[in-house]
């Protein structure tokens, strides 16, 4: 345990050097560099610990991690997100907790948990505490996650890999898992007694593992470029409260179909909702409550189909003046994987497979 802590140690300081060497550096990359050093000190500690006691005192990687992932994930999303000194309350039960236990020497531990000795108050804190702090944070990040990837759909209609945050996700689905099976170790610990030695292997190493993967994402993420404000959100979902009557949504939808029939505007990669509604002199919410509403898709959505039609036109012609590829770059898709990915969603198949099951193995 004592050679994990120190190679904790040195990746999570090393990682925070690395974001704070960043060239075009955020505010979201200055709370990643904090979140690793604090990481760091805690695998310090972990080998300080079995160094000087033979056992880990105190490990409130928890406490830690939840409050830390979701600070980092709002000052990714969120347009207004600024550091505040208050802030730092959501470290107060892992710094409450660290310095109780190193102050009074009192390690936390699942053996005997229900004891009734002195240290009883303690351990039944730091569990409430943690049981708390995972259900809370975790589901806040996942909400965040979820309302950012909405928001982004009724923006854009091309989504780069660094905007989709699809990592912050998985990381987050990943650590809910960790956790429940921490639980269910410690459950089996305190009640049948079994797996002590196990337990703090794994925690540790997989908190190691989430630190190689938040620093190699972090390192590589770039700045979000559409980002939620809470009144947009508020705007866009409550679509039950609705000002716009049954003839606004009719004209907007009407001016929607007939811009994108007669300008085309799918072909450009670059279409935004901010483009489109200049184009057609109407609010963003506006377009997107009809869109979602009465169109029954998000802006990405609605874009998309008219370049998969365009692009199955061209699919059919008897022979193809472009490749397959480039066929997705001429109908407004940015990148290869974007066009396969949304082809193949929308039809089932892919480009050429869709172009063979038409016309024929003849024609590929």
């Amino acid at each position: 345990m004592e050679i994990i802590g120190w190679i904790g140690f040195t990746q999570g300081l090393f990682a925070a050097l690395l974001m704070f060497s960043k060239k075009e550096q955020t505010l979201s990359d200055r709370v990643l560099s904090g979140w690793l050093v604090l990481f760091a000190l805690e695998f310090l500690t972990c080998a300080l610990d079995y160094r000087i006691y033979g056992y880990s005192l105190f490990s409130s990687s928890f406490l830690l991690f939840n409050p830390a992932l979701f600070i980092y994930i709002r000052s990714l999303v969120e347009k207004k997100f600024k550091l505040k000194w208050s802030m730092l309350l959501h470290l107060l039960p892992f710094l409450v907790s660290e310095i109780f236990a190193y102050v009074t020497q009192t390690p936390f531990t699942f053996k005997n948990f229900f004891n009734l000795d002195s240290g009883f108050a303690f351990r039944l804190f730091v569990g409430i505490a943690t049981i708390v702090s995972i259900t809370v944070y975790m589901t806040l990040c996942i909400i965040l996650l979820h309302k950012y990837r909405i928001n982004l759909q009724n923006e854009k209609s091309n989504i780069d890999k660094e905007q989709n945050l699809n990592w912050l996700m998985f990381v987050s689905i990943f650590y809910i898992v960790y956790s429940l099976l921490a639980g269910i170790q410690g459950f089996v610990y305190v009640f049948i007694g079994v797996g002590d030695d196990v337990m703090s292997y794994y925690n540790y190493s997989i908190l190691l593992l989430l630190i190689y993967i938040i620093s190699f994402y972090g390192l590589y993420q770039q700045q979000i470029e559409v980002q939620t404000e809470t009144k947009e959100s508020e705007e866009i979902t409550a679509y039950k409260n609705s000002t716009l009557s049954a003839d606004d949504k009719q004209e907007i939808k009407e001016k929607i179909l007939e811009y994108f029939e007669k300008e085309k505007p799918y072909l450009n990669p670059n279409l935004n909702m901010d483009f489109l509604s200049e184009e057609i002199d109407f609010p963003k919410y506006q377009i997107t409550e009809v869109l979602n509403v009465d169109i029954g898709k998000n802006f990405f959505q609605f874009v998309n189909s008219y370049r998969i039609e365009a692009v199955k036109k061209m699919l059919l012609e008897s022979e193809l003046k472009y490749s397959i590829e480039a066929i997705g770059y001429e109908c407004g898709f940015n990148s290869k994987s974007s066009f396969y990915t949304v082809f193949k969603n929308v039809t089932g198949k892919t480009p050429a497979a869709y172009r063979k099951s038409v016309l024929g193995s003849s024609t590929v």
